[in-house]
């Protein structure tokens, strides 16, 4: 792949703001800031759709993650990123932006990465993109919840720290 057809990010500080830009593999490789967005797909049931990321996947092959994620192109908003990979790798259009939940600081569970997190209410039917997904389920919250503490290794670390915050956001009063 030449650098040209090559992913660029924008590279951030602590507070989240843009200081310059560099190629995908050596954000990832110095272990730089930068961003990414997440999107929880609930149905009308209230159960969540878990994607399985694809084998071919650089990163976490195979794990379990968010119904849809990605990185922020350079010079692109958390919001327009989150359309995009919905789009992208479950095929949902939407007319507007998905609910920002919430927010999630640059941590080693995220990779580096400052996270916005939406919700979505949406019942499919997917189009799962296979150069990023290899399947996914519906699964009702406290199954979620179950599988995350007793597998946790078949979870993308990120995950984990999303769905330890949505569980609280999710009880009855929260």
């Amino acid at each position: 792949m030449s650098q040209q057809q090559e992913e660029w990010f924008d590279v951030v500080n602590e507070r989240d703001e843009v200081v310059g830009r560099e190629l995908r593999r050596t954000v990832h490789a110095r272990g730089l800031w930068h961003r990414a967005v997440h999107v929880l797909v609930f149905d009308h049931t209230g159960r969540v759709f878990l994607q399985q990321r694809s084998m071919k996947k650089d990163l976490s092959p195979g794990l379990w993650d968010s119904s849809c994620s990605g990185h922020l192109d350079a010079g692109e908003d958390y919001d327009h990123a989150a359309v995009r990979e919905l789009s992208e790798e479950i095929g949902v259009v939407v007319a507007a932006t998905p609910t920002r939940w919430f927010r999630i600081e640059a941590c080693v569970e995220t990779g580096w990465e400052f996270c916005w997190v939406y919700r979505l209410e949406h019942s499919g039917p997917f189009v799962l993109q296979p150069e990023e997904i290899d399947g996914g389920e519906w699964l009702a919250l406290a199954e979620v919840s179950r599988r995350v503490a007793t597998r946790p290794g078949d979870y993308c670390p990120s995950f984990k720290l999303i769905w330890s915050i949505a569980e609280g956001k999710l009880s009855p009063g929260a």
